[in-house]
């Protein structure tokens, strides 16, 4: 079958991800192989290929946001990040096993899926409809899934004002579904394209600034020098959400004017599974809008390229042929 590895880590244009030809995997016992029909393309695959997310296993295949058909079954799922946990720890007792020590995920520590097939444990996928475009339902798997979750830690009251930095693959889809809530949203983005797109879905503003304080907000964007500009921008009691797995460096806080008044920042950390079937269930019942960039399997360097420099506009999905 036809893979893409990372290679050598490093900026895109040091090219480090490879086409290769390897066997088709084989399920172990409470596996199954899924023949891939789409794969999204997610920040976290970048931060793997340029080395921000240390890769633990060379040549590893990218890629969690894969709608594929079981092999032998033909049954449609999905396969997500949240690839096992242990089921033991206190963590996994308690219902959080996004914070299982075990945990492990798609893409960085098994094979993805930026390849033809991939082999996913039974209990972790999620059950698709087969008669939905596979590149509308791969963006719901990790945009959608992280993004309610995101929402979830933001605290966002009934008809707040939420802020939304960064406005990419998972920022559309909660924008989405904050709205549907009632929530007032702005949205702070560089390229007109996404501000475009953040007014045409309900945003209330969309630029450089909240022109108003702020009851919640969600971090996107992977860079830590905004932080600081999105903490001052709540309101008293105001909680801002960092959903990435990677940020980079946070500038020192001031107390008074980014925590005081019980403010409160807060990371994500992946997902559970119960996330990713309550948002599952949401999206199938009121689908919602879904920007997609398609990129032929053979284009997965260049969708990362791209989302590198900023020039995808919502989600982009890799195709199969």
């Amino acid at each position: 079958m036809r893979a893409w590895v990372v290679e050598r880590p490093g900026p895109m244009a040091s090219g480090p991800l490879a086409l290769v030809e390897r066997e088709v995997p084989s399920p172990g016992p409470g596996e199954v192989l899924v023949r891939v029909e789409a794969c999204g393309v997610c920040r976290t695959d970048l931060h793997l290929a340029e080395g921000d997310l240390p890769p633990r296993r060379p040549g590893t295949t990218p890629g969690h946001q894969v709608v594929g058909r079981i092999e032998g079954t033909g049954e449609r799922v999905g396969v997500a990040w949240l690839r096992s946990t242990c089921g033991r720890c206190r963590y996994c007792l308690r219902g959080q096993e996004n914070l299982c020590p075990a945990s492990t995920y798609t893409g960085w520590d098994a094979d993805g899926g930026f390849a033809e097939y991939v082999v996913a444990p039974a209990d972790y996928v999620y059950p698709l409809p087969g008669d939905v475009p596979a590149e509308r339902l791969a963006p719901l798997l990790c945009a959608g899934i992280i993004g309610y979750r995101a929402l979830a830690r933001c605290d966002l009251p009934p008809h707040g004002r939420l802020g939304i930095y960064g406005f990419g693959a998972s920022a559309h889809l909660t924008a989405q579904a904050a709205i549907a809530r009632g929530a007032t949203l702005h949205v702070v983005t560089r390229t007109a394209a996404a501000r475009r797109l953040a007014l045409e879905l309900g945003a209330a503003s969309a630029g450089d600034r909240p022109p108003e304080p702020l009851d919640s907000a969600i971090l996107f964007a992977p860079v830590g020098e905004l932080v600081p500009p999105a903490l001052e921008a709540l309101d008293r009691g105001g909680t801002l959400a960092v959903a990435g797995i990677h940020l980079t460096d946070v500038p020192s806080l001031d107390y008074e004017r980014h925590l005081f008044q019980e403010r409160t920042l807060r990371s994500v950390t992946a997902n559970t599974r119960a996330d990713g079937r309550a948002y599952m269930e949401l999206a199938l019942a009121h689908p919602p809008r879904v920007a997609i960039a398609p990129y032929a399997f053979d284009e997965a360097a260049r969708a990362l390229t791209d989302l590198a420099n900023d020039q995808v506009n919502g989600a982009a999905v890799l195709v199969m042929d």
